[in-house]
């Protein structure tokens, strides 16, 4: 069973993995419909032609994927996910219809806080990787993480 993880028990180098999860076609169009309508998400045929070459799902539905795999990933922050800022969010190669992916987080630093001892912030970096192993996002968050109760 895994446990929640608090600051005290992240440390830089650690590295967390998740599980997988495939998207369609169907999921990127309807995403694209909703969040992001431009045609090289919305049309194959379309997007055959665009700077694509071919139909990619919206860099926010890759952030959106990657958010849902982070909440079910080895890396369990004890009071949940929580985001206070970024510092870097990259697309180096779009998701396609059929890519599974899975992530790897990795934790860069960790910061108590000198004004609120309860928490701190873990700067972690978050690779989303196709099932070539190729990164198609690149997020590095700073997280609020709560310390350990009496410590």
């Amino acid at each position: 069973m895994t446990r929640d993880l608090y600051l005290d028990d992240l440390e830089p180098g650690q590295v967390y993995g998740s599980g997988e999860t495939t998207v369609t076609e169907a999921d990127i169009v309807g995403f694209a419909r909703s969040f992001d309508p431009q045609p090289f998400h919305l049309d194959a045929e379309e997007a055959a032609s665009t700077f694509f070459g071919g139909l990619a799902a919206s860099g926010w539905h890759t952030a959106a994927l990657t958010m849902r795999l982070l909440v079910g990933s080895e890396m369990r922050l004890a009071g949940g996910i929580i985001g206070a800022g970024m510092d870097e969010l990259r697309w180096p190669k779009p998701l396609r219809p059929g890519d599974t992916i899975r992530l790897e987080s990795e934790v860069i630093e960790v910061r108590p806080s000198r004004s609120r001892p309860s928490q701190g912030l873990a700067k972690v970096r978050t690779t989303t990787l196709n099932q070539h192993g190729e990164p198609v996002q690149v997020l590095v968050a700073n997280l609020l993480v709560v310390r350990r109760p009496g410590g």
